[in-house]
């Protein structure tokens, strides 16, 4: 007897699913899972599983649905993924100046406007 907790631990689509049971009944196994109250070892039990696991792919199916829509809406406002830039353009510009014209070292440039030296050698290396 194969036991998880809940159905959507042991697969993320229902072929994957099915696959799984398959190789279960295979080895001569029953499969339960206790949150759904679900026994393979009886037709109703099989039946259950498979109307269960067409309801778990649909619901990460409508997940992802809403998370691209809702990406989606957020570029359409202007609005993108990640942390906000720790440099301005202009910074930008400034760092780029000091360390080509010679004026300051990248890790006094790194100093000054109080970012990694890493920083200063990702945005020296974008530049050129």
């Amino acid at each position: 007897m194969v036991t998880v907790w809940k159905l959507d631990r042991l697969s993320r689509s229902l072929k994957d699913l099915l696959l799984t049971l398959e190789k279960i009944e295979e080895a001569g196994a029953d499969f339960q899972s206790l949150t759904e109250s679900i026994d393979t070892s009886t037709a109703a039990g099989r039946m259950m599983m498979q109307i269960v696991g067409s309801f778990a792919e649909f619901e990460r199916a409508m997940l992802r649905e809403r998370t691209k829509n809702g990406l989606e809406a957020a570029r359409q406002e202007g609005r993108v993924g990640g942390r906000r830039p720790k440099l301005t353009p202009q910074q930008q510009k400034e760092i780029i100046t000091f360390v080509t014209s010679g004026q300051k070292t990248g890790a006094d440039a790194a100093r000054l406007f109080q970012v990694h030296p890493s920083t200063v050698v990702r945005l020296l290396a974008k530049s050129r």
